[in-house]
């Protein structure tokens, strides 16, 4: 069974996300977490006894939390109604990110599934939104991020998953991509962003062997993105609508490529532009030690 986190602030976007998430796993078994993180309200007042007290005022905000987790669980269970979902609500005091951190780690969650854009729209809201912070922040667990213009009808039948070949993938690494390819007999194009014109290292065609093994009977093709704009993001997204792609995958892990091409963070550039959902997987302990291992002994090799 799969543990699914569904953080909401009760915006139109984050239900997008949620009407997605069910959709995805239609047919897996799933608990969902329907989370909302609040934080107290400031209150203004002429006498200091009209302040509520800390506590009092966190129960209000409780009460109201759960009331509305309450009717979205009604809602997704009478619009999408399946006996392989149940769900559970959790209201929390504290920051999105902290909160999450908590709930991934107690209910040991398999993925978080969140809107890519603020409830107020704003542009900066937006640019400093709490995926990114999620996806900074959460190490220890996948987050798909699903922009609110961006709705299920587009199933994920051809996925992107964008590397260098310059990070060893451990098969737990990929899990939540090969459950997704396979449940949608879904095409994975492997797109190499090439970062100049030399040929692959023997570290590189290592690596690139090995996820062609873990993707072993899904139907795979390999590309090469050199970046022509200033933005890696932009061109990954402009060749993935370009090939009909609907999920864009990949992995983050320190010092990662696309960091050394843009002045900006991966995730931050990706989130900011992509109108795609994009799928961001967490380096695994194993996965960076063997890299280590591997880019020492590559280094012994060629020397």
């Amino acid at each position: 069974m799969k543990k699914i986190l569904l953080p909401t602030d009760f915006s139109g976007n984050s239900w997008n996300a949620i009407e997605y998430a069910v959709a995805l796993f239609k047919n897996s078994v799933c608990t969902f977490f329907l989370l909302n993180a609040y934080s107290e309200i400031e209150y203004e007042s002429v006498h200091i006894s009209d302040i509520p007290s800390e506590r009092a005022t966190e129960n209000t905000i409780r009460v109201a939390a759960i009331k509305n987790l309450e009717h979205i669980k009604t809602t997704v269970e009478k619009i999408h109604p399946n006996p392989k979902h149940s769900f559970e609500i959790v209201a929390g005091l504290g920051l999105l990110t902290d909160v999450t951190q908590e709930i991934v780690k107690r209910e040991k969650i398999d993925l978080v599934i969140m809107g890519t854009k603020g409830a107020t729209g704003a542009k900066e809201v937006f640019l400093g939104s709490n995926t990114v912070r999620m996806i900074n922040r959460i190490k220890n667990c996948p987050v798909l991020g699903v922009p609110e213009s961006f709705t299920f009808g587009l199933k994920p039948l051809e996925i992107i998953f964008a590397t260098d070949f310059n990070h060893f993938y451990s098969r737990e690494e990929l899990v939540p991509l090969l459950d997704i390819a396979t449940s949608f007999h879904a095409i994975v194009r492997i797109v190499y962003v090439q970062k100049d014109t030399d040929v692959l290292t023997e570290e590189q065609k290592f690596n690139l062997e090995m996820l062609q093994t873990y993707l072993k009977g899904i139907k795979n093709y390999q590309h090469t993105l050199v970046n022509s704009t200033n933005s890696i993001a932009e061109s990954l997204t402009t060749f993935a609508e370009n090939m009909g792609v609907h999920l864009i995958a990949m992995l983050y892990y320190k010092h990662g490529f696309i960091e050394k091409l843009t002045r900006e963070p991966v995730i931050n550039t990706v989130s900011f532009h992509t109108r795609i959902p994009f799928l961001i997987l967490p380096e695994s302990g194993m996965s960076a030690s063997f890299s280590s291992t591997l880019k020492s002994a590559s280094k012994l090799y060629n020397g």
